[in-house]
């Protein structure tokens, strides 16, 4: 029998925090070109620059200047034009440190039957939760084999949010768990928790394009990017971009598996399910954090 999630857990966050981020990372991102110092940024959201800038700096893991830095506009042209090796390399260079080599090891990675994918995900319990991350709010779902789903939000949006992703297996049964969610928030989104011993568990839940798709925006390296083209090559599919395309815009996880990497033709960021806004703050994030 089909069951109807619903959101039963408040997760408004407590404070102004998580909001004065959210519009902090839309200044900088649509402000881009007037390069806004920290005390106009802080003039416009009626902040101290100090304050302002603890409060950026614990949430997003770097300060306003430096996510400013990151997410100039041709940043993702940047990274496609400075790489000497192949963009689509399937290992990165012995001997690399840091988070990029690491997150390249922590996911590993599984696909569902096509059978199983018929079923639109009936016989599968899939357990959810909310939780604020430096992207907004995250909704994470998992099965017993591990992540599943994860999606972003504004907050108030939460409940769009959620039945934009349980429509995409409406057979399945779900369950609001956050105890069961924590652990997957508590790793993704803190590369001090990246470990390539203890590798975090994803599977595919798509049709075989789909996932030959998914499976290649795995092999993007950490803080790089990729066009549909290259993407439509990697899997020997060079004409089908649009349906690369397609198959990149319905990733039900996010970030994990690194859709915001894939950008259209001569580097363009083009639309992203969850907002250019979100797009940006996850390229910078990464630029950042490599």
């Amino acid at each position: 029998m089909n069951m109807i999630a619903n959101l039963q857990t408040d997760i408004t966050p407590d404070g102004p925090d998580y909001d004065i981020v959210r519009r902090v990372i839309e200044l900088i991102t649509e402000d881009y070109r007037d390069q806004p110092s920290l005390e106009a940024i802080a003039a416009r959201l009626n902040q101290s620059p100090t304050q302002l800038q603890k409060t950026f700096t614990r949430w997003a893991g770097l300060s306003p200047k430096g996510f400013l830095q990151a997410v100039t506009l041709d940043h993702a042209k940047r990274l496609l034009r400075k790489e000497d090796m192949p963009l689509l390399e399937t290992s990165i260079e012995v001997g690399l440190s840091g988070p990029s080599r690491l997150h390249d090891l922590f996911v590993t990675h599984e696909a569902m039957s096509p059978g199983e994918w018929k079923a639109k995900g009936g016989g599968l319990i899939i357990r959810y939760g909310f939780h604020i991350c430096p992207f907004g709010v995250a909704l994470i779902m998992v099965t017993d084999r591990g992540l599943a789903g994860l999606a972003f939000s504004d907050s108030g949006d939460e409940r769009a949010c959620l039945e934009d992703m349980t429509c995409r297996w409406p057979n399945a049964e779900y369950v609001e768990d956050l105890q069961a969610t924590v652990p997957y928030a508590a790793r993704i989104f803190q590369p001090g928790k990246w470990s390539s011993d203890q590798p975090l568990r994803v599977v595919l839940i798509g049709t075989d394009f789909q996932v030959r798709v998914w499976q290649s925006l795995l092999k993007i390296p950490f803080g790089k990017a990729v066009t549909y083209s290259d993407i439509a090559n990697d899997i020997g599919r060079p004409t089908a971009q649009r349906a690369v395309g397609a198959a990149v815009g319905a990733n039900p996880i996010s970030f994990v598996v690194p859709c915001h990497r894939a950008l259209g033709k001569n580097g363009a960021l083009t639309g992203y399910h969850w907002g250019l806004t979100r797009k940006r703050a996850m390229l910078g994030w990464e630029s950042a954090h490599a």
